[in-house]
């Protein structure tokens, strides 16, 4: 009975102590509203662009990814456009344009049709 007893006990404990973790875990932030507790640690600026945490990325390295959109864009245009004219669908771009060059139209195997 007491084995029982205490048992009970443990597994009442560790249910407590399950149900008020969440409250133990309080860091102390300031919300603005549910969710949204970031505050900047103290010294950190208001206005990051100028300051010493200001990343100053180069204009070059943020168009890399524009412009392989782009490229992928003109990919699938060119893959569409043939699709539409012979009603195959071949993904390999060069083989596209290589075969248009040839005057022939290209197989999804990789050869030519003509």
């Amino acid at each position: 009975m007491q084995a029982m007893t205490r048992k009970l006990a443990l597994v009442m404990v560790a249910a407590i102590g399950f149900g008020a973790a969440p409250a133990l875990a309080y860091d102390g932030t300031n919300c603005k509203e549910p969710g949204n507790c970031w505050e900047p640690k103290p010294g950190y600026p208001e206005k990051v662009e100028g300051s010493e945490y200001d990343p100053q990325h180069d204009p070059a390295e943020l168009n890399k990814q524009m412009e392989s959109i782009a490229a992928m864009e003109d990919r699938n245009a060119k893959r569409l456009q043939h699709f539409k004219d012979t009603g195959e669908f071949v993904f390999d771009v060069k083989r596209i344009e290589e075969a248009s060059a040839e005057g022939a139209s290209p197989t999804p195997e990789g050869g030519t049709a003509n």
